[in-house]
């Protein structure tokens, strides 16, 4: 029969072995001494890409009146992507004691080089093509700098998806599709470590009235 000290102590690692798997998670993930840190994540709509918001209204359809051809007797019906923008930074997992605090160098700057878009929704209905627009990979790249936050801008939404179930349908519908669109993006630190964080933001989609 078990002993009650073996018993109490395979009590103790579970109870550790929990505690360290809901608090550090981020801590662990990946063999880097450092990790990604999101900022900020905005979006913006493809013909007002400049208006970068906390969430986004992306119009399935957009009346162009300007430049020629299109005029406001000759409108053109237009699909525009829309575009995100995200902030980064890296953190240490080791931050050192207070008084001697580590600090990051050049060999744990992080590159990305690519980020995923995937969309869900809160009632669960989550079929791609069917419910939500299908979820896709693209690249994009640049450098996060030791101390330094990056900006980088991105596709979050594909005009190609507009034309596909279940965007084109709201083309000539009333209907609303709100969704939660995840952003993992993707890179490696200076001596080949992969790294990975994942951001998300509101996007709701239909035909919209255009200013």
């Amino acid at each position: 029969m078990m002993g009650m000290r073996t018993v109490r102590h395979i009590v103790a690692m579970a109870a550790l072995v929990a505690a360290t798997t809901s608090c550090g998670d981020v801590i662990r993930q990946g063999r880097s001494p450092v990790y990604l840190v999101i900022t900020l994540l905005q979006a913006a709509q493809g013909n007002h890409i400049s208006q970068f918001g906390g969430s986004l209204t992306s119009d399935v359809l957009t009346v162009v009146t300007s430049p020629a051809p299109c005029t406001q007797a000759s409108p053109c019906l237009t699909v525009f992507n829309d575009v995100g923008q995200v902030g980064l930074k890296i953190s240490l997992k080791d931050i050192g004691p207070p008084n001697v605090p580590t600090t990051p160098t050049t060999n744990n700057e992080v590159t990305i080089r690519r980020y995923r878009v995937a969309y869900r929704r809160a009632d669960g209905r989550n079929t791609p093509g069917v419910d939500v627009p299908y979820p896709f990979e693209g690249a994009v790249t640049g450098t996060v700098v030791a101390g330094s936050t990056l900006t980088l801008s991105f596709e979050i939404v594909r005009d190609v998806a507009k034309e596909e179930s279940p965007l084109v349908q709201l083309i000539n519908s009333k209907t609303i599709i709100t969704t939660i669109g995840d952003v993992t993006f993707y890179g490696t630190d200076q001596v080949g470590n992969e790294l990975s964080v994942t951001g998300s933001i509101t996007i709701d989609f239909g035909n919209f009235g255009d200013t």
